[in-house]
């Protein structure tokens, strides 16, 4: 593991330690490192044959199952460090204690009976590194050499009887009691033995230690109980037999997490039936219910077990989230189809957030699907408080779809019969100010207003126009389907001089600026542009139009019909000598078929263009009608 993990890791572990322990902490590390360094110089130099042990060799570590550390899930015992085998410098003394040499251990005790005592820099004596081995038969020689030893601490004030019930070695753990070691000494963190052998689950030692009186209901100092381990490790004898000694099933850590709560989120099925007979539906801190942590989590057995145990899948969170919501966003769709005819629809309303938002949000096309065919409505709107935490306000979840660039979605939605006019910032202009043409032409087709204004920053003349000003297809796409060019030859100058224009940053600078930023990130801009833009004349006389300004105002003129050019519209045209016939083409008399066509589609309406093909007329009219062809 690289060092920069480790230290990741040790931040969130060590974060509720007071200053001493972290200082007792880091003072043991440094001296382990130092330990580390000199076993590996040993173990680089050459070395004979290692002498053959007595007894079996002692156990290794257990596997410990990993776990994400938050504040549903917090660090249980530090012993992922603290308990991992320590590179102690080699003695005579723990050579023989390793290898079981009972005899050689004899031996010592008569010639250096001291040295059975002398603490190494962990404070560990002799009967701490037998007990920490396995080694029985030295547990019992050590013991019958210094009994008074039995209950001797190390630095961390851990016991021989707590690390023997750490490593799960359940001869030295029985050997120990019966000869006086204390079963409910804890170390620094507060942790007992029958915490470690919950941790570290082991029946026999679990036995044992509750057979010589350990209590069953002291916790560590994150406030976790001995069945909370067992529950996070899906350990079903223990915790029936920790139930059966007495444990609190209604014991909180400091995050407010009971055992039920711990196996519902470890996914724990078999424990999770076991507890559940007192109270299915308890809650964190944060409110989450088992239901909702095993929904988060994927854990399908787990809900099934607690769905059927009769799980109010209406219990929401702290934050007014219910088990849909959180398996909609984690993307477990077979959780999702059990919960969806579980959940009321007022309890959804009630939560000003629907499942369908955050569907769109992350793109869950198939959960969005699902959704829709259960019956959501796809015009739900986020509440006032959820839509304030987006700068853009959105409130749909097609405006989440189109933000993305989700066609599918979109269309999806839209098919279903979403509305895409009902957000503050219409989802068109998102899609015109990206160059999405595709999805651009699909909002339109469903009714899209190509004449939305932003309402917070009104101008003169369609936001969509300004915003779509870099891409002809797409302004072409916008006047096809009725939005007004007229407005954009509105001036209240007209012929007279303009005022100089001279915002902070230009606005088509503003554009190009924010043109690869997300919508929500850039909507500020986009409202700073439209309110220095009042008139369309400011906008198309940017320096960053000055190459297709003259092309852009002759397609907004083959859109109206009597226009009068203002005087900055007039020196744009006369800029360039071949924009002359642009300029022509804004003065009268203008062409009978243009004034007729216009009329035609005033007449029809912007909503009822998109019917023009269905007019009973000849096919090249209806291609005139549409500026298929020109006039």
């Amino acid at each position: 593991m690289a060092a920069s993990e480790v230290n990741l890791e040790d931040f969130s572990v060590y974060a509720h330690l007071t200053d001493e322990e972290l200082l007792q902490i880091a003072e043991e590390r440094s001296l382990s490192d130092k330990h580390q360094q000199a076993d590996t110089d040993q173990r680089s130099a050459p070395r004979g044959p290692p002498p053959e042990p007595r007894n079996p060799e002692p156990p290794t570590d257990p596997p410990r199952p990993e776990h994400i550390q938050n504040c549903a899930n917090p660090p249980t015992a530090l012993t992922q460090f603290l308990y991992r085998p320590l590179n102690r410098e080699s003695s005579p003394l723990l050579k023989v204690i390793m290898d079981g040499d009972a005899e050689a251990l004899m031996d010592l005790v008569r010639q250096r009976p001291a040295s059975l005592t002398e603490p190494c820099d962990q404070g560990w004596v002799a009967l701490h590194e037998a007990a920490f081995y396995g080694q029985l038969q030295c547990v019992r020689i050590l013991l019958r050499a210094d009994p008074s030893s039995v209950n001797r601490c190390t630095l961390k004030n851990e016991t021989a009887l707590l690390l023997a019930a750490l490593r799960g070695n359940a001869s030295c753990v029985e050997f120990l009691l019966k000869h006086g070691a204390n079963v409910n000494t804890a170390n620094k963190l507060r942790e007992t033995p029958l915490f470690l052998a919950c941790e570290n689950p082991n029946e026999e030692v679990v036995e044992l230690l509750l057979r010589y009186g350990a209590q069953v209901n002291l916790s560590s100092s994150q406030g976790e109980s001995p069945l909370h381990e067992a529950c996070r490790h899906g350990a079903l004898m223990i915790c029936r037999r920790l139930l059966d000694a007495g444990a609190n099933l209604k014991a909180r850590n400091v995050y407010q997490i009971q055992p039920l709560f711990s196996a519902a989120q470890n996914g724990n099925a078999e424990t999770l039936q076991l507890l559940v007979q007192r109270d299915v539906n308890e809650q964190a801190g944060d409110g989450a219910s088992p239901l909702y942590e095993a929904c988060k989590n994927g854990h399908f057995p787990v809900v099934q077990a607690l769905l059927t145990l009769k799980a109010d899948a209406n219990r929401a969170t702290n934050s007014d989230l219910l088990p849909l919501h959180v398996a909609v966003r984690k993307n477990h769709k077979r959780i999702v189809s059990l919960l969806i005819p579980l959940t009321s629809r007022v309890r959804i309303r009630t939560c000003g957030i629907s499942p369908l938002h955050i569907a769109a949000d992350r793109n869950r096309d198939e959960i969005l699907e699902l959704l829709i065919e259960s019956g959501f409505d796809v015009n739900a709107e986020l509440s006032e408080e959820h839509s304030q935490m987006y700068e853009d306000r959105r409130s749909t979840a097609l405006y989440f779809s189109v933000s993305n660039g989700n066609l599918e979605a979109a269309e999806t939605l839209l098919e279903a019969g979403a509305n895409p006019n009902l957000d503050i910032f219409n989802p068109l202009l998102i899609a015109v100010r990206l160059g999405w043409t595709d999805m651009a032409e699909l909002l339109v087709r469903y009714g899209a207003d190509v004449n939305a204004q932003m309402s917070t920053q009104p101008s003169s003349f369609p936001s969509a126009i300004l915003l779509g000003m870099e891409s002809l297809p797409i302004l072409k796409l916008l006047l096809d389907n009725g939005c007004d060019a007229r407005l954009c030859f509105r001036c209240e100058y007209g012929l007279r001089p303009h005022p100089a224009v001279a915002p902070s940053r230009r606005p088509i600078e503003e554009l190009q600026v924010n043109q690869r930023s997300q919508p929500q990130g850039c909507i500020q801009c986009w409202t700073m542009v439209l309110f220095c833009v009042f008139q369309y004349c400011q906008a198309i006389s940017s320096s960053c139009f000055c190459r297709i300004s003259g092309p852009i105002i002759s397609m907004l003129l083959d859109y109206v019909g009597h226009a009068h050019l203002c005087s900055r519209l007039l020196d744009i045209l006369e800029s360039r000598s071949d924009w002359a016939s642009i300029k022509l083409k804004a003065a009268p008399p203008h062409p009978l078929m243009q004034l007729c066509r216009l009329k035609i589609r005033f007449l029809l309406g912007v909503q009822r263009l998109k019917l023009i093909h269905t007019l009973p007329l000849p096919v090249r009219l209806i291609r005139f009608l549409r500026y298929d062809v020109c006039c």
